[in-house]
């Protein structure tokens, strides 16, 4: 008894500790990779704690081994977008002014419930009220409502508000993201010239973002990332 005891608090233990250095995000949240992980953590640890004739250092080893690819994994992803789109996918939309993406949809396997679940989970229950949604990597559905539809503000009492669109994120970790400026309303000449009026250098910036209407949103990459 003892012994299945302490075999117990020291696989929980390190269960725990490796899933703090995955990082703290909610099941919600995982990401394909983080979610298999996750899941064979929980299946190497469970099996040790019923069969004390299994040497635990195997288990421990192999938690280790997981955690490390996870860890490496999640290293590559940042210093690489298309390595981070093979690996995790990307965002796809599902509907533009309240139209549905069916092409899309067949390509994510979505059918209708889903949609119309994940819209009221949003709180909106007319598709047509949908200005984006995007079937995020995680699973979740990301929604931008019409501007007619959205919550009132001081700022746009009595004014009929923008529609701000989008915002597309074309740098990333200083890097020029060639897919999404191909897509967007911005040339690369145009890129540039918004880069060097931010008078930051490219490989400095981490994120930088360009909505509908021309309105910049840049982070600085912080000294020593």
């Amino acid at each position: 008894m003892l012994i299945s005891f302490i075999r117990a608090v020291i696989l929980l233990v390190t269960v725990i500790i490796s899933l703090r250095l995955m990082g703290k995000r909610q099941i919600g949240e995982l990401q394909p990779t983080e979610l298999v992980v996750t899941i064979l953590l929980s299946e190497i640890a469970v099996v040790p704690m019923q069969d004390n004739d299994i040497p635990m250092l195997n288990s421990m080893i192999a938690v280790c081994v997981l955690v490390g690819i996870e860890i490496l994994l999640g290293a590559v992803s940042v210093k690489s977008d298309r390595f981070r789109s093979v690996l995790q996918g990307n965002s796809v939309l599902l509907i533009k002014d309240g139209v549905l993406d069916q092409k899309n949809m067949k390509k994510l396997r979505y059918n209708l419930d889903d949609v119309l679940e994940a819209l009221r989970q949003k709180d909106v229950f007319d598709i047509a009220d949908v200005q984006y949604a995007f079937a995020e990597t995680n699973g979740s559905l990301s929604v931008l409502l019409k501007p007619e539809k959205q919550p009132l503000t001081a700022g746009l009492a009595g004014k009929a508000p923008p529609d701000p669109g989008v915002a597309d994120a074309l740098v990333m970790d200083g890097k020029i993201i060639g897919l999404r400026l191909k897509d967007s309303a911005v040339t690369a000449e145009e890129l540039r010239h918004i880069i060097r009026k931010t008078g930051i250098r490219q490989e400095d910036i981490f994120l930088l973002t360009v909505n509908k209407q021309g309105k910049v949103n840049v982070i600085e990459r912080e000294k020593g990332l």
